[in-house]
């Protein structure tokens, strides 16, 4: 319906418009929106760099990472349940998994998976992506209500999402294999 802008990890532009609009209204969309493309671009270029001039990250065993599942089946669940009423939704199946770009998702059946690594971050890091993954049950986006959702339900958790857009990287380079 509108004319959207996405910056994808490798840094290219995509522009999504609806058929009826003209070259000319994208290509004026888009030169209105330069500064909001670049700035970001600009960052994410910043931050790549830096991971390339970083040490490489001591990888993970396979007895680690079967430790690190192991401990969130207990874990994470335990949160699932203690948000659910909060959230005021159900779910279905919840999954443990060994990932390297994702913290959580939902599918639109209502199961949850959740990545192993996610013990490796602090306890409020995990509360903020079982929070995020819940609110997925009542908006399957990320639009201003979902947001307006996870805040609702936890107030403070731009710091989370803070940490993991900080430190997340990090960790998910740790995985092996």
């Amino acid at each position: 319906k509108t004319i959207a802008i996405e910056i994808r990890p490798d840094l290219s532009v995509l522009v999504r418009a609806p058929q009826r609009a003209s070259q000319a209204q994208i290509r004026r969309f888009v030169q209105e929106k330069e500064a909001w493309i670049l700035d970001p671009l600009e960052k994410m270029k910043v931050r790549m760099q830096k991971e390339q001039e970083a040490p490489p990250p001591e990888l993970l065993s396979m007895e680690q990472i079967k430790a690190l599942a192991d401990a969130a089946l207990k874990d994470i669940p335990q949160r699932v349940r203690r948000y659910l009423p909060a959230v005021g939704v159900t779910c279905g199946r919840v999954t443990i998994r060994n990932q390297r770009s994702r913290w959580g998702s939902c599918s639109a059946k209502g199961n949850l998976n959740f990545n192993c690594l996610l013990m490796l971050a602090p306890e409020y890091v995990r509360d903020y992506v079982v929070v995020h993954e819940l609110c997925h049950r009542l908006e399957m986006n990320h639009s201003d209500r979902f947001w307006a959702e996870v805040a609702r339900v936890m107030p403070d958790y731009r710091e989370a999402k803070d940490w993991l857009k900080k430190n997340g990287t990090a960790l998910m380079r740790r995985m092996t294999g």
